[in-house]
């Protein structure tokens, strides 16, 4: 390492150190929230395209977007406005959030089964009126299918504008079938299972979704929360590219333009040097990468253990 590379590293572990102190208390690195996953017995697996979209950091911008759709359908936005704490603990939903994807994407299916009935169990307590006075339910089939087709198509949407490597658009459509596996655990009332599906389906949402004041006041949230000093930057960053993956009528109904030709010229590189930071910094994606050589490790250690137990000819 040369004197030069060694500043760097120094100055991004300093960085380090104060965002995870002012955002979790902890001043080392997580010891690997994706590590110990079982993933080649679990739903998906190394060939997957989601084990590379989900480790990518375009999911930062992805789960942002994510946030945004999701407020703009009233019922889904009451369960949060009512049950949710998430103006005093933000970064504990996120990582609550972030854990969930993880264990369903890289997870065994023992910890992708865990992960779908802690949010079933849940899903059971959040329910009440929204301000409308039309009932809701977390369980409730078809705001499950609102909230999994946002996640899905804000993903690939950032992933698509963000992620290191595009996918075809036969790679995009075996991301969304993979993924309708988490829906239908969680008895989703329309599962898509390619990217038409999907976007015909966020179509037919079109006609229930309204900005009310819980989904103004969220989105002030989330345009200003009250992050560290040290990722006031990079957030702001990330907000400015969640908000142009947004569709033009969602951006006109929550009130979030965007500047003409911004994205392409500084938004876009900006982003994705910005993502790849906090990527490193926060140390919590997986590495799709390391993941798979454990994996074939794993596999080659059985077979070289089931070959030493046969017979000898």
């Amino acid at each position: 390492m040369g004197a030069f590379d060694a500043v760097v590293e120094g100055a991004r572990a300093q960085l380090a150190g104060v965002v995870r102190r002012q955002v979790s208390g902890q001043s080392e690195a997580p010891q690997g929230q994706m590590g110990g996953f079982l993933g080649e017995d679990g739903p998906l697996g190394p060939d997957s395209v989601a084990w590379r979209v989900h480790a990518d950091p375009a999911m930062f911008v992805g789960g942002l977007r994510a946030l945004l759709v999701q407020t703009l359908h009233p019922l889904a936005m009451a369960g949060v406005a009512d049950h949710s704490d998430y103006r005093h603990d933000p970064f504990g939903r996120l990582h609550r959030t972030s854990a969930f994807v993880g264990n369903t994407t890289y997870g065994s299916w023992e910890q992708a089964l865990g992960a779908v009935a802690v949010v079933r169990r849940v899903h059971v307590h959040v329910r009440g009126t929204a301000p409308d006075g039309r009932p809701y339910a977390a369980s409730d089939p078809h705001l499950i299918s609102w909230v999994h087709i946002a996640e899905i198509d804000s993903f690939l949407r950032a992933y698509q504008r963000y992620g290191a490597k595009p996918l075809t658009p036969d790679e995009a459509d075996q991301y969304v079938a993979e993924l309708a596996m988490v829906a239908e655990l969680l008895d989703a009332e329309t599962v898509p299972r390619s990217v038409a599906d999907l976007r015909a389906l966020l179509e037919e949402f079109r006609p229930e979704l309204k900005v009310g004041d819980q989904a103004r006041d969220a989105l002030r949230f989330l345009m200003w929360p009250p992050v560290p000093m040290a990722m006031r930057g990079v957030y702001g960053l990330v907000a400015a590219a969640a908000v142009g993956l947004l569709p033009g009528f969602a951006r006109r109904d929550l009130g979030l333009p965007t500047v003409p030709f911004a994205d392409p010229l500084v938004v876009r590189p900006a982003t994705i040097l910005g993502t790849r930071t906090l990527g490193l910094v926060l140390g919590r994606l997986p590495d799709p990468e390391a993941l798979r050589a454990e994996v074939d490790a794993r596999r080659a250690t059985a077979a070289a253990e089931a070959a030493a137990q046969e017979p000898a000819a």
